[in-house]
C-alpha cells in the first residue's frame, strides 16, 4: 500500500544513486503533498524491524522487507519535523499509523521530499507496480504487488 499520499515517480527519478540504481531493490517513489502534516501508514503487515523519524523497514511474511524513506538526506534533520507513533520491534498491520511528518518544514530546509518505497533485496521481476509514474495515490491505496 502507499504509505502516504502523493504523486508516483519512478525510482530512477530519485536524485540519490542508492535508490535510483535500485541498489536496495525495486520499488517506486512518492512525491507527497506540500502541507504541514502528512500521515505515514504501514504499507504491509509485519514487524517494524527499524524505525527512525525519517525512515523505517517492515519485515513482512516470507522474509520480504519494505523500506520507506521520507525525503532525501532527512537524517540530517535529527528528527525535526517528524513524529513517530510506533516503536521498532512492534507488529503492525497495513494501514496502521506509523508516523507523521511536515513536508513544508523539510522542504524549507532544502531537502527533497521524494519518498522511496523499496522492496528490499528483490529484483524488478519480483515486483509489479499497480500505479504508473505520474499517477496520484492516497495513503493506503494499493501501490505495488509482489509476484
Amino acid at each position: 500500500m502507499a504509505p502516504c499520499a502523493g504523486t508516483v515517480r519512478d525510482l530512477s527519478d530519485v536524485p540519490d544513486l542508492v535508490f535510483s540504481d535500485r541498489m536496495l531493490g525495486p520499488g517506486l517513489a512518492l512525491d507527497p503533498p506540500l502541507r504541514p502534516q502528512v500521515d505515514v501508514l504501514a504499507p504491509v503487515d509485519g514487524r517494524l524491524a527499524s524505525l527512525h523519524p525519517h525512515a523505517f523497514v517492515i519485515e513482512a511474511d516470507g522474509g520480504r522487507g519494505v523500506l520507506v524513506h521520507l525525503g532525501l538526506d532527512t537524517v540530517e534533520l535529527a528528527g525535526e519535523g517528524f513524529t513517530t507513533h510506533r516503536s521498532a520491534g512492534e507488529t503492525v498491520r497495513a494501514g496502521d499509523l506509523l508516523l507523521r511528518w511536515d513536508p513544508v518544514a523539510v522542504a524549507a530546509g532544502g531537502h527533497s521530499l521524494l519518498c522511496p518505497v523499496v522492496t528490499l533485496q528483490g529484483a524488478d521481476a519480483d515486483v509489479r507496480p499497480l500505479v504508473a509514474p505520474g499517477g496520484d495515490v492516497v495513503a493506503g491505496q494499493p501501490l505495488l504487488r509482489w509476484a
